[in-house]
């Protein structure tokens, strides 16, 4: 499959972090270093609270606006939840979804994520589609099949022409915030497994395009031989997102690189 297809896109998931001051700060420091790049995709993901002034900060730049979830249902009686065309009107375009915290700590299931997805499609919104596995389950051998089954159950009923903004994270649950990483090999490992996957239930010519991002723990330190590695197409990036010079340091190196595919 040609990789020249398929463009780095580095994701800012700042979670439960950064007031509405703070986020905005954080956001114009990264407008002013990267908001000209032309190279690779770059979605910032505040928190909610900071969704409609970060919108605004990004004005007149290419950095992308992304929410870190959302509900499946449109309106209701969801006390504390965001719907798909409420992050729409905030000029949101990416959503995070199934992140494994949300799993977790919030016992997301397969099928309810799979009704997320939907939404995120229905409503013009591109899913940022969140898939790992556990330190007791890489330690059972059961990475593989554990990862096969949250994509098939995330992608289930999707239409192969609505997949074409679909975007995959690869996050191992032990590295998550831990310092820790999987070796560029082992998450080559599981990418490339993905990417066999998503040819299977998508046809090739749609998976060759779609992008698979590594989630754990990657780093200005990291991220070079990460995506030296030919199925990781970049990076849904944490605590590093947190502070501009981390962030724009990552985003450099990740330009470097693809200047040079």
């Amino acid at each position: 499959m040609n990789r020249e297809l398929r463009r780095y896109c580095i994701v800012g998931n700042w979670k439960m972090n950064k007031t509405t001051v703070e986020a905005n700060k954080l956001a114009l420091e990264i407008k002013n270093s990267a908001g000209k790049n032309t190279d690779l995709t770059i979605v910032l993901c505040p928190p909610f609270t900071a969704l409609d002034s970060v919108a605004r900060v990004l004005e007149n730049s290419n950095l992308e606006l992304g929410a870190q979830n959302m509900h499946p249902t449109p309106e209701g009686a969801f006390t504390g939840e965001i719907s798909a065309e409420m992050l729409r009107n905030l000029f949101c375009n990416y959503v995070i979804l199934g992140h494994s915290e949300r799993r977790t700590l919030f016992n997301e299931s397969n099928d309810y994520i799979n009704e997320k997805v939907h939404a995120a499609f229905a409503n013009n919104l591109k899913p940022i589609v969140c898939v790992g596995e556990s330190l007791s389950e890489r330690e059972k051998g059961k990475t593989l099949p554990v990862v096969k089954e949250q994509i098939k159950e995330a992608l289930k009923g999707v239409s192969v022409d609505r997949s074409n903004s679909l975007i995959i994270a690869y996050e191992p649950v032990w590295a998550i915030g831990s310092g820790k990483t999987a070796t560029p090999e082992m998450a080559q490992e599981v990418h490339g497994e993905l990417r066999i996957i998503l040819i299977t239930l998508l046809g090739k010519t749609i998976a060759s395009k779609i992008r698979i991002l590594y989630g754990g723990s990657m780093n200005s330190g990291n991220v070079s031989d990460l995506l030296e590695q030919k199925d990781i197409d970049g990076g849904l990036i944490g605590g590093a997102s947190l502070e501009a010079k981390s962030f724009i340091r990552l985003i450099e190196i990740a330009r470097s690189k693809q200047n040079k595919k």
